[in-house]
């Protein structure tokens, strides 16, 4: 069986983004994959190449004035030499963001990940969970508490630190990581039972 090749490019600008990066990459590594956590503004051409030959592309970064940061868009702009010869057509995509707000308009850069995948030709993979919270008998502790199904959501306050990214948004990014991982593994059989 071949293991999937999962990369996670994101950006983090104070340290929050960075948290649920790694644990998404946690909950791959612990469902097979072979994971590489690549900053997108200092990416490098070897990490670039690491892209081309993943399955799956993560796209992370924290949500600023409704959408990802400007890191992140200046990678986006740059992957058109891809986006050009179809060189990621048909790779598994995914995606995480962080805002200090419990809305901060994390669904629009989610949106903005998936539709940056649409045009790359990639197949996107949802967070693949109910909302929790949203019950008299649910808690701030329920994984997608945030109730959001494109990918990965927290909210972080925006005075406190890296150490202050709830349990069960980390825990909602592993979800993720396994889900990508385990995604890529059945999509992977299926190409070579083609």
């Amino acid at each position: 069986m071949t293991t999937p090749v999962v990369s996670l490019a994101y950006h983090s600008g104070y340290g929050h983004t960075v948290v649920i990066a790694e644990a998404v990459r946690a909950g791959a590594v612990e469902a097979g994959a072979e994971v590489h956590l690549i900053k997108v503004d200092e990416i490098t051409e070897e990490q670039w190449a690491i892209l081309d030959r993943s399955d799956v592309i993560v796209f992370g970064s924290p949500t600023y004035m409704g959408t990802a940061s400007g890191a992140f868009h200046t990678f986006a702009e740059a992957t058109s030499k891809r986006w050009a010869t179809q060189a990621w057509k048909d790779k598994l995509a995914a995606g995480f963001t962080n805002s200090a707000s419990k809305s901060g308009d994390k669904l629009h850069t989610l949106q903005y990940f998936q539709i940056l995948a649409a045009q790359l030709g990639m197949h996107w993979v949802s967070l693949g969970l109910l909302p929790g919270w949203n019950s008299s008998t649910g808690s701030e502790h329920d994984l997608n508490r945030l109730g959001v199904f494109l990918g990965a959501a927290a909210q972080t306050n925006a005075d406190e630190g890296p150490e202050a990214v709830h349990k069960a948004d980390i825990a909602t990014a592993e979800h993720l990581g396994r889900r990508v991982a385990e995604t890529a593994g059945v999509f992977l059989k299926g190409l070579a039972a083609a």
